[in-house]
């Protein structure tokens, strides 16, 4: 459950302009040697040294920030450091947290009960709607609230561990590309200024296309193994069917106000600005974020406990990526520098990768680097890194360059879906089900299934729309 909300996470606009102050040009590689090894470490603790990092996460995200901090501070000046952190946390970090602790918050209130025989049909169903609800609620919460129910659906089948493979696939990461509610790259593109419904009307083809070949091959596979189970000895179910209830439904509007308040945060530019050492916060962002701390904090006095309680709802989660993702604002800031640094920074082997002869953007190599990375690593700041490789000026990459934000916004959100560490609810969703007694398949056996399913539609569709 820990890593459950590291999903709904986000990075603004500001990790850039603090960077600006510094000299991109002239910075090494080993400046980016930090936050390299705290994306490492995220990825691998939980798998290859569990008990050691779940005790020890934070000194350890603590102690890579504080590379970045000293060496700043010692080589730029105090002055150069204390803005750039400032900006990072102040900015950044606040909206991210907020908006995270929001939709956890909120989304954990929501208790789906009973349950209903897992047939194709209906196992296809709940994943399309799990896959809508994703952009609505984000992938974290929809895989919270969806998750326990698909796994007494199928709790008396033989086959089960298939269903909670595609439940990653569509509800915990494909599903999420339509808002910037939905997966955290998509989050840090409309904080540094992407349109909210940008995503919505340039990734919905190709997440049509992704989404339903993979649905479709789920119910193919499915139903053959369905009719199987048929012709087996029957084996009792643990969950008997029983009526289906959604509870605590008085959060829904407290998630539209969540969406609302993003919505007039965008909409709503009153032009009065506040100065905290430096950094200039603006009135709708703090009204934004006002608003959205109300919402939670009225969905935990509205929420029964027992509701909460039924979803295994804790802490923890949050207070991990608090942590960790304080580490990953600091970290990223000397790679922001370095990359708008261009042809003339330490990354310009990069850059020329992504870079066609003529100089335009070569969106399919966004699309695969972005991805490729975002399988292994967390895919908000591999957004981040390849949107500032790509300019990183909103505006234009709206518009003369939209294939390749919308390159990297697939290649981030989709293939998130490739390791149970590509995106946080994979590895929630499977430490879930193993609790839940589905023979879940290990690390690399995932990546076989994925390797089989998703690979060879990530090139079919990047063919297609960014070939």
């Amino acid at each position: 459950m820990r890593m459950a909300v590291l999903v709904l996470a986000g990075l603004s606009a500001t990790p850039a302009l603090a960077a600006e102050a510094l000299p991109g040009a002239q910075m090494s590689l080993w400046w980016a040697l930090p936050f390299a090894g705290l994306l490492l470490c995220i990825a691998t603790g939980p798998l290859l040294f569990h008990h050691f990092w779940e005790h020890h996460y934070g000194k350890i995200a603590a102690v890579w920030a504080a590379l970045v901090i000293v060496p700043l501070a010692a080589s730029y000046g105090v002055a150069a450091a204390g803005e750039a952190v400032l900006h990072a946390m102040l900015l950044e970090y606040m909206s991210f947290i907020i908006l995270l602790f929001a939709l956890f918050t909120i989304s954990g209130g929501i208790l789906i009960s009973g349950n209903i025989h897992g047939t194709p049909l209906f196992n296809a169903g709940l994943l399309l709607v799990g896959s809508i609800l994703a952009s609505v609620i984000g992938t974290t919460g929809a895989s919270m609230i969806l998750i326990r129910p698909i796994i007494r659906a199928n709790d008396n089948r033989p086959f089960n561990a298939h269903v909670v493979v595609f439940f990653i696939f569509l509800v915990s990461n494909i599903g999420g590309s339509l808002t910037p509610l939905g997966d955290p790259p998509l989050f840090v593109g409309f904080l540094r200024g992407v349109d909210f419904f940008w995503t919505t009307v340039h990734l919905l083809p190709d997440t049509l296309f992704v989404g339903g070949l993979v649905l479709a091959i789920f119910f193919v596979l499915d139903t053959i193994l369905y009719r199987r189970e048929q012709r087996a000895p029957k084996i009792k179910d643990p969950t008997p069917d029983s009526k289906v209830r959604i509870l605590g439904l008085v959060n829904i509007p407290l998630l539209a106000g969540v969406i609302g308040a993003i919505l007039m945060s965008a909409a709503w530019k009153p032009g009065v600005e506040f100065t905290i050492q430096g950094v200039h916060v603006e009135l709708q962002n703090l009204v934004r974020d006002a608003i959205i701390v109300a919402l939670a904090l009225i969905s935990l006095v509205v929420s029964p406990k027992k509701y909460r309680s039924a979803n295994g709802f804790n802490w923890e989660p949050i207070l991990e990526v608090a942590k960790l993702f304080a580490a990953i604002f600091i970290c990223i800031v000397p790679v922001v520098a370095i990359l708008r640094a261009g042809m003339d920074g330490a990354l310009a082997p990069l850059v020329a990768l992504v870079t066609t002869a003529s100089g335009q953007p070569n969106d399919m190599a966004y699309f695969w680097m972005t991805g490729i990375l975002s399988s292994f690593l967390d895919n908000a700041p591999t957004y981040l890194v390849f949107f500032e490789l790509a300019g990183g000026n909103p505006q234009e990459l709206m518009t003369t360059f939209a294939t390749t934000l919308a390159a990297i916004s697939a290649g981030a959100v989709f293939m998130g879906a490739n390791t149970y560490i590509g995106n946080a609810p994979n590895f929630m969703v499977y430490a879930i089900a193993r609790n839940q007694g589905v023979r879940m398949p290990g690390f690399f056996g995932y990546m076989l299934w994925s390797g089989v399913v998703l690979l060879p539609i990530f090139v079919l569709s990047s063919f297609i729309f960014f070939g």
